[in-house]
Order: structure tokens, then sequence, then C-alpha cells
């Protein structure tokens, strides 16, 4: 395993080369042949691997971290609100970019699920997508945000159209959360699914942003069809 400098001021990312071992996975008696092939897949997949070395909670912190590599919007002092964080994992990678404590950044997560708590950040139980979300944030931050982020997928229903329709919900939920809290010039990530954000979303999104793009990071599996909107800018509401 190599680290290999990314585009975002200096900082390091995660490229994984070499050999290594493979791990084969019986079937055991009760379990199905798909839970063996994703159990199979674990063991093998260096992220994972990586990400427990690490102490991240999951293999997604390193989806971030690409993210913030190549684009640099976690910046130390900044205000990052991390949307449906639990397991925890991108809040994690947000509290070591910004470093609160060293500086005057902010990390405050939330979700419906209570997770345990993340040294530097502020974790809050609650629905975001209540009335009383934004001002609760904002209160809690003593200003607006710096950055939204939105890794959340609804459970996978293995229907893939109902699936893009619940995954893009939840992306447009989190960008009108995100209008309510956001700085002017602030950024907004997000997870979508492969073939680009639906036209209601994109016309918003460049609306209210001067630039939008779409990106598939490295750690995000080959055959998954997630991609992120990466929207920068942010124009503010009037």
């Amino acid at each position: 395993m190599t680290r290999q400098t990314g585009k975002g001021g200096g900082r390091t990312g995660t490229q994984f080369t070499g050999r290594q071992t493979t791990v084969r996975v019986k079937t055991a008696r009760g379990r199905k042949i798909g839970s063996t092939l994703w159990l199979e897949r674990q063991l093998n997949d260096p992220y994972v691997l990586e990400a427990k070395r690490r102490g991240y909670r999951s293999r997604a912190a390193f989806k971030l971290l690409e993210l913030d590599d190549q684009f640099g919007f976690l910046k130390p002092g900044g205000r990052i609100v991390d949307l449906g964080c639990a397991p925890g994992g991108w809040t994690q990678v947000a509290v070591e970019r910004v470093r609160p404590g060293k500086t005057s950044g902010q990390v405050i997560g939330i979700d419906l699920t209570a997770i345990d708590a993340i040294p530097g950040a502020e974790i809050l139980h609650h629905d975001f997508m209540r009335d009383d979300a934004p001002a609760l944030l904002t209160a809690r931050l003593g200003g607006q945000a710096d950055v939204v982020l939105s890794d959340m997928a609804a459970p996978a229903s293995g229907h893939t159209q109902t699936d893009h329709m619940r995954i893009m919900s939840l992306a447009e939920a989190a960008q009108d959360f995100a209008a309510d809290v956001l700085k002017s010039g602030g950024v907004f990530v997000a997870k979508v699914l492969r073939g680009g954000t639906e036209r209601g979303l994109l016309e918003r999104l460049k609306r209210d942003f001067r630039s939008v793009k779409h990106v598939k990071p490295p750690a995000s599996r080959a055959d998954s069809a997630e991609m992120y909107v990466i929207a920068t800018g942010f124009r503010g509401r009037d």
C-alpha cells in the first residue's frame, strides 16, 4: 500500500498497490450464497482493511478523502455539516481535515440513528427534514455552514428504478437543507446514482451554485451505480 499526494493543497489520499493474499470464504450452513460473496468481498477489500487499520468506522471514509483531495473543500477552520452521518466515517474525516480545537472549525453530524461519540465532532440525534432543523443547526454552529455533506442512501430494494427514486429524494432533501444553512460561497456534496442528477435537482443546483460536477471517486466500487455531485460557490438564497 502506498500513499499518493492529491490535488487538495498537498493533502494525502490513499492508493492501494501491490499484491495481497486473497481470502476465500466457504459457504456455511444457513448462510446464503449472496452473504458468502459479500463477506468474501469485504475480507478482500483493501479499503475495508485500511479503514480498520486507521480506525475509520466505514470504508466510505476514503470516498470523502479522495473527493477532498481533488476539490479541497474541507479547510482547517471550516464549519462542516454531515447529514445522515451514521456510522460516522465521513464525520471522522471532516474532523481530521478541519481540525476543531486547533482551529475555529466545527463539525456537526446529524442522524436519526444514535451513534457513539466522535472526538472533535458534535452529533445531533435529529431528523434534518424537520422544520426546526436548519435553525437548530445554525444555532449550534453560531452561523452558517461552509460545507454540507450527504452520503445518505436508502436501503436497497433490489428494484433499480425504486432505489434511484429513493436516493434522489434524499439528495433533493439534502440540497433543500443546504440552501437554508450554507454561507455564500459554500459547498454541497451529495451521493447520487449513475446517470447524474435528475433534471429538477440539477436545475436547482446550477441556479444556486457557480459550479456543479459529477465525480466517481476510486474508493467507490466499480460495480456500484453511485456517483457524487460536487456543487461549489453557493450563490445564497434570496
